[in-house]
């Protein structure tokens, strides 16, 4: 598909989507008219109020502590995903004697753990960046540990014959497999590394989206709460962009699909 096609369906959507809530909620259509914009706002004040918190730039402080809540829960979460995941797939007995402690972590509501963060870490970002790390975590040390015990045993076979040591195994055959399976996750790591951030805000916070968003919920704004969710929404493709750039970067060793001879 071509990409201004693409791009012209996308936009199709959103309009549709704001004509029909245009159409909800300034219309007796669907019932009484203020009580539809009391429950869902309408798309014109949401889009003001929007334009209204970018450009008066207050709003720009509280997207700083999120990105950076979100950016620390995301670099610290991935590397000590890398690090376990490696670590426990390379070694079958600490694989299975943590395997169910592992499995249990990963279980826990992240939403009860919040509240416990709050209490160790305090209101500030380190609390949001614990949240963002639990969920960020397991999501890399997964795919990590699934590409290393992926590769396949004739390829290890036929490196150790050729004298591959262990250094030379973990660069050449078992670090190219796991990076597969961690770019795959690399959108998805990233989009929780946020959700921790704002849900850690929305829970308990002086500062940030999730914080706007709970200021705005409190006081029955919900013209203010959909401004927030629209600027988050805006916050998430631009940082899922910025990471489609910097995937394409990172994989550009890779051979493409069609670089194939014939003889």
């Amino acid at each position: 598909m071509k990409r201004m096609k693409l791009l012209s369906l996308q936009i199709l959507v959103m309009l549709v989507f704001l004509g029909v809530w245009h159409v909800v909620t300034t219309t007796s259509l669907f019932g009484d008219v203020k009580t539809l914009q009391f429950f869902f706002s309408t798309p014109a004040a949401v889009l003001t109020r929007t334009f209204k918190q970018l450009t008066s730039g207050d709003i720009y402080y509280h997207l700083g502590i999120t990105l950076t809540e979100t950016v620390l829960a995301f670099v610290i979460g991935s590397l000590a995903g890398v690090l376990f995941g490696f670590a426990f797939a390379r070694r079958e007995l600490l694989s299975a004697v943590f395997d169910p402690y592992i499995k249990a972590a990963n279980a826990l509501p992240r939403v009860v753990l919040a509240p416990i963060f709050a209490l160790w870490f305090g209101l500030g970002i380190w609390s949001k960046v614990a949240l963002g790390f639990t969920l960020v975590f397991f999501i890399v040390f997964f795919n990590v540990y699934q590409g290393v015990r992926e590769v396949s045993p004739t390829i290890l076979a036929n490196a150790r014959m050729l004298g591959m040591n262990e250094r030379q195994l973990f660069k050449h055959v078992y670090w190219p497999s796991a990076l597969t399976w961690m770019f795959s996750s690399l959108h998805t790591s990233v989009g929780f590394a946020l959700v921790g951030a704002v849900v850690g805000e929305y829970l308990g916070s002086s500062a940030g989206l999730g914080y706007k968003i709970h200021e705005a919920e409190s006081v029955f704004d919900v013209t203010g709460v959909f401004a927030g969710m629209l600027i988050l929404a805006i916050f998430v493709i631009a940082i899922d962009s910025l990471v489609t750039v910097v995937e394409k970067r990172l994989l550009v060793w890779r051979p493409g699909q069609s670089s194939t001879t014939t003889t």
